[in-house]
């Protein structure tokens, strides 16, 4: 397959003029136009690389904890339609058998679904003082007997976000790194002493900077540092980001942008099982019923968020209208960042020789027209 007349996104920036040979799912050359007339002509549309999203835990009725391949389809083609590639379908903090059970239905399911990058199971090791939507009644620490249950599933399990301030934390943060997963700092009432202290032991992320983390605060007679400022402040700390105009507001992520360049943040949807639901519609999110309202998705008492209701597009749109980062950069953002993140960047996140042919063909107006993986077509406008 040939694809052509594009404005194709390179590592380099946004070239015409070109053409994409894939070859067995493959990007086999990015070369200059040639006479060949059986190509899929892109209509000037943009072409860029398959978004990659840390942060599903549904879509479109959906949740990740039904643990079925019917579920899990169903939520891959419903964030497909908005440009996403690759996922990780995430868990809720519940009972370690039920997140168990997910992790198992994830991995016998990979082989059928090849958007499905692998699991991020967010909680039960966070603070009962940031819980969010979370169900308070399942957190726990992160004791051996309750981990190790889930560490049998490394295979699939590429993050996990934690509290870095809970006892057993820091041995947990270094036994992910020493089986090359992702810790994630997040749902956490952290001083900045322990999460750097995380760090030292490989933790890099934080989960949805800003929401249900801790910010500075005195501490006696000093201002100290939480979360949020050692993650703004901290180089090598890449920032997950809910560009959905609900979680964050404009004058924030404004905020977090030139703290941390574009190569500092992960755009990420955290789109639950209300995400593609008309309003007023009722759905579950690990047990607590939910609300969509307003494109938001809300705990029933809307006493607060829970989860998104948008799909990549819709986050990098937001970005670009709301913030005034440009197209390139907000693509950054869901691309090779979060591909860097979880080490998929050898095969994902640009348009390159060697790498998947994981594709999406966007509008001038940020619509997704078509969608790729490994060279299929998996979505189509209209």
């Amino acid at each position: 397959m040939i694809l052509a007349n594009a404005r194709v996104m390179l590592p380099e920036g946004i070239r015409d003029g070109l053409e994409i040979l894939v070859q067995n799912g493959v990007i086999a050359a990015v070369r200059e136009r040639g006479r060949e007339t059986d190509v899929v002509d892109l209509q000037g549309n943009y072409l860029v690389p398959g978004f990659i999203d840390l942060h599903v835990h549904g879509g479109n009725g959906r949740d990740a904890m039904e643990a079925s391949e019917d579920a899990f389809r169903e939520i891959c083609d419903f964030h497909a339609s908005g440009g996403t590639t690759s996922l990780l379908l995430t868990t809720v903090t519940a009972p370690i058998p039920d997140i168990v059970q997910t992790l198992r239905a994830i991995r016998a399911a990979q082989p059928a679904l090849p958007q499905i990058a692998g699991a991020h199971v967010e909680g039960p090791f966070i603070s009962r003082r940031r819980v969010g939507a979370q169900r308070a009644e399942f957190i726990s620490d992160p004791l051996p007997a309750l981990t190790e249950p889930i560490l049998q599933f490394a295979d699939v399990l590429k993050r996990m976000t934690l509290a870095p301030e809970l006892p057993g934390a820091l041995e947990l943060v270094g036994e992910l790194q020493q089986r090359g997963v992702s810790s994630s700092a997040g749902h956490s009432d952290a001083w900045e002493e322990e999460v750097r202290a995380a760090f030292e032991r490989g933790l890099r992320s934080s989960t949805h900077t800003f929401n249900c983390m801790s910010s500075a605060r005195r501490r006696g007679r000093d201002r100290i540092a939480g979360l949020l400022e050692f993650a703004l402040s901290e180089p090598e700390m890449s920032c997950e980001l809910i560009a959905d105009g609900h979680h964050v507001t404009s004058t924030l992520m404004k905020m977090l942008y030139h703290a941390k360049g574009a190569r500092g943040i992960c755009l990420v949807t955290d789109a639950t099982a209300g995400a593609g639901l008309s309003d007023g519609t009722i759905f579950q999110l690990g047990g607590r019923e939910c609300v969509v309202s307003d494109g938001a998705c809300l705990l029933a008492d809307r006493s607060a968020l829970a989860g998104g209701a948008a799909r990549t597009i819709d986050l990098i749109k937001t970005m670009i209208e709301e913030v005034g980062v440009s197209l390139s950069d907000a693509v950054l953002m869901a691309t090779e960042n979060p591909a860097r993140a979880i080490g998929l960047e050898s095969r994902k996140g640009a348009i390159a020789v060697g790498a998947d042919a994981d594709l999406v063909v966007i509008s001038p107006e940020l619509k997704v027209r078509q969608t790729y993986l490994g060279g299929r077509k998996i979505f189509q406008c209209g």
